[in-house]
C-alpha cells in the first residue's frame, strides 16, 4: 500500500508542477540587490553626512547613521509606504536595520487596536524577539571563538 501511496504522491506533484506559474527568480534577484544597494546607498549617503559636514569619525557617524535610518524606516511603514517597496524590493527590503525596524513598527501598528501595554507593548517584540536573542547568542559563541584564538 505504502508502494501505491508513492506513486499516487508523484502523480500530484507532477499535477502541482504543471500548474503553478513560474517565478522569475532572476528578475526577482536583480531588483532584491538592487533594492537592498538602494538602502545601503542611502545609509552611506547618511554617513558621509555626519563625516563631512559635521566632522564627525566614520565610528561615531554610524550611530547616527543607524538611528536615522531606523526613524525612516518606521515612519515609512507607518505610512504604507514600506510594504509597497517590499512588496517590488522582496528580500532586498530586508537589509537587516531598516527591515528589523519595519517588523517591529508593523508589528506594533497591527496590534495598536489591543491597547499600549497588551497590544502594543507585548506583541512588538513577537517577531523580532527571536531575532534578537538568536543575534545575542551567535555573537556571543562568535566572540567566544574569537577569543579562543586570539588568546591561545
Amino acid at each position: 500500500m505504502s508502494v501505491q501511496m508513492g506513486e499516487e504522491q508523484k502523480r500530484y506533484q507532477a499535477f502541482l508542477k504543471g500548474r503553478q506559474p513560474s517565478r522569475p527568480w532572476l528578475l526577482n534577484s536583480i531588483r532584491a540587490f538592487l533594492s537592498g544597494g538602494a538602502i545601503c546607498l542611502i545609509g552611506q549617503a547618511i554617513q558621509e553626512t555626519f563625516v563631512h559636514i559635521y566632522h564627525y569619525s566614520e565610528q561615531i557617524a554610524g550611530n547616527p547613521t543607524v538611528a536615522i535610518l531606523i526613524l525612516l524606516s518606521a515612519l515609512f511603514t507607518g505610512f504604507g509606504v514600506y510594504d509597497v517597496f517590499a512588496r517590488y524590493a522582496g528580500a532586498g527590503s530586508a537589509v537587516p536595520v531598516t527591515g528589523f525596524a519595519n517588523a517591529i513598527a508593523a508589528a506594533a501598528l497591527e496590534h495598536k487596536a489591543e491597547g499600549y501595554i497588551v497590544g502594543v507593548g507585548t506583541n512588538m517584540f513577537k517577531v523580532a524577539g527571536a531575532v534578537i536573542v538568536y543575534g545575542v547568542v551567535a555573537a556571543f559563541f562568535v566572540g567566544l571563538v574569537r577569543y579562543l584564538f586570539t588568546h591561545i
